[in-house]
């Protein structure tokens, strides 16, 4: 129950039940000095009254006043230990298990989820997940335990002056849960306003360029403003519903003093109760309402936590891709087979797709743009599934494979090339990290790279920033498909590879591509139907179906046909010019 309700780990049960008892240890060892003051105060008003009776033995008390401050010095260190060391530790893992199941998630989680939403989730979720159970929730369900404890001592002791001292806390637990709701809603429209706030910003860093070059820097500001105001409004929604609900809860509190104080002198009055109980009674009613207090001022960081947990159990609760970490199949031999694919809105992708890129070969997708030539591309390297039908490599469904084992016999260039704030060589070297230094400054010179790295202060150790920004977009291709070519995996798949190369680098690459790739099944996707010239196969896509396919002189033999429309387009394309 307690893993469900907050999101924890079996080890983090165990350490949060330990905690919570050496918290409750804490809270009741507190009490002793008031059980030893009541004793020698009771000795010395017994002495004023009789003087026959003797004087407390002060040395006896010495003594176990020392031991009771070693006794609260060890549970406090106890609670310590138990709280906010194991709770780090509780934390690490939480993270690294998060972290584990983000790599096992197929790439549509990704595309369903808000990026800002998906960061606040790991980042902030996880510091106040790590805060609240260091700070607060040990303690909180601690000395709640402790409080009972002593409400049922004090019952005991004098139902009378209980009732008169407790009464208030259950008004006050019932007042804020009455609201709960109310704080939960306002607490859910400022964490909407949050992300539209961010995605603001993080649309303005992403786009700043954009903006100023279509002159729309005032109109985005203000739209800035708006949900930065939106943001504010929220805040200060969440702020009076949850101050007003815990400021009465409190106001309450206070009354529970008013009326122990009242009912305790009607008694003394009537001789019903000793004064040094009333006396003792008082001071416990300061120490029971401190629990009740530090649960009321955390009211809406709970009710934040319960949000918190919600968003990271829903990535928990999302389907991972699994399936046998051996992958042992007959060649590499690629084949789709009536595979039909829809993203999360429902919209069919591909539509039954038919074909089979063989070993050895290199198979061209091409056709108008939004046919599905990328998404077969990401379904044969399972960063998605196949919605209906089978993707096989060397008669294996890619689907009964762990993608990580699956993709260790991949190699991929996609149109979107991904660098690390790294040197050349770092980046090129995460094709193979065992590669050595001329093995990567091979496949750098095979992918065409040396000119560039040339003119670079420290050649290929020189770093390039964040995803490349120190570099073209060609020089960034480059490197994506040097690091393709040091993986030398016997699957390669390229997305628009050389889609940012000017004619003669383009013409270099796929020279050494055709050179490095032999033997290799090769998916190729363009646009540009002079790159696609020399493969042997042809798959032209339309509309999400196989509308033809064949060699390339096969297809350009057949009238009407769409592949040789393209290449027709294409050649009338390639003699405009800007009228004079």
């Amino acid at each position: 129950m307690l893993r469900n309700m907050f999101a924890l780990t079996e080890q983090g049960v165990r350490d949060f039940k330990r905690g919570a008892a050496s918290a409750a240890l804490a809270n009741i060892v507190l009490m002793a000095p008031i059980g030893l003051l009541y004793l020698v105060t009771s000795e010395f008003v017994a002495h004023l009254v009789n003087p026959a009776v003797p004087l407390p033995a002060l040395g006896g008390y010495l003594v176990a006043i020392v031991a009771i401050l070693a006794l609260m010095f060890a549970t406090q260190w106890l609670e310590y230990a138990n709280t906010y060391n194991v709770v780090y530790d509780e934390s690490a893992r939480k993270r690294v298990n998060l972290a584990e199941k983000l790599r096992r998630l197929p790439l549509s989680f990704f595309g369903k989820r808000d990026l800002s939403d998906l960061t606040s989730a790991i980042m902030k979720d996880c510091a106040d997940h790590e805060r609240m159970f260091s700070h607060v929730m040990p303690q909180l369900f601690g000395l709640s335990a402790s409080t009972l404890v002593v409400a049922v001592c004090l019952i005991i002791f004098d139902w009378r002056l209980a009732l008169a001292a407790l009464w208030p806390i259950p008004v006050a637990v019932l007042l804020v849960a009455g609201t709960a709701k109310l704080q939960q809603r306002a607490g859910r429209q400022r964490n909407a306003a949050n992300l539209a706030l961010t995605d603001s910003l993080q649309e303005y860093l992403e786009c700043a360029r954009e903006i100023r070059a279509t002159n729309q820097t005032d109109a985005f500001y203000d739209s800035v403003s708006e949900r930065v105001r939106d943001f504010e409004r929220a805040k200060i929604k969440v702020e009076l519903v949850t101050g007003v609900s815990v400021s009465s809860a409190q106001a309450f509190l206070k009354l529970g003093t008013a009326t122990t104080v009242l009912v305790g002198a009607l008694l003394i009055a009537a001789g019903q109760v000793d004064f040094m109980v009333y006396f003792c009674f008082l001071l416990v009613v300061t120490r029971v309402y401190d629990p009740i207090n530090l649960v009321l001022q955390t009211t809406a960081e709970l009710l934040d936590l319960r949000l918190n947990v919600k968003r990271l159990q829903a990535i928990e609760a999302e389907p991972a891709q699994a399936g046998s970490k051996t992958f042992e199949p007959a060649g590499h031999d690629l084949a789709f087979e009536q595979v039909s694919f829809s993203y999360g809105d429902g919209e069919r992708v591909l539509e039954d797709v038919t074909f089979t890129a063989r070993e050895g070969e290199v198979t061209a997708l091409v056709g108008p743009s939004g046919g599905g030539k990328s998404t077969c591309a990401k379904l044969a390297g399972r960063f998605w599934d196949a919605s209906e039908g089978t993707v096989r490599v060397g008669g294996v469904d890619v689907a009964g494979v762990d993608p990580e084992t699956l993709l260790a016999d991949y190699a991929e260039v996609f149109q979107d090339v991904v660098l690390f704030d790294d040197t050349v060589m770092g980046n090129i070297r995460l094709g193979r990290a065992d590669a050595t230094d001329e093995e990567v400054r091979a496949a750098a010179r095979a992918a065409n790279c040396d000119e560039f790295v040339a003119r670079m202060p420290q050649g290929y150790d020189t770093m390039i920033g964040e995803n490349g920004s120190r570099l073209s977009g060609g020089e960034r291709q480059r490197i994506s498909i040097a690091r393709a070519i040091l993986k030398d995996a016997p699957v390669v798949l390229l997305d628009e590879a050389t889609a940012s190369l000017d004619v003669e680098n383009e013409t270099q690459v796929q020279q050494a591509l055709s050179r490095l790739l032999v033997g290799k099944t090769v998916l190729v996707i363009a646009h540009r139907m002079r790159t696609v010239a020399n493969a042997d196969k042809i798959v032209v896509l339309k509309e999400g179906r196989v509308a033809e396919q064949g060699a390339p002189a096969e297809l350009m033999a057949r009238e009407g046909g769409l592949y040789r429309r393209m290449v027709d387009l294409q050649t009338e394309a390639a003699g405009w010019s800007l009228a004079s």
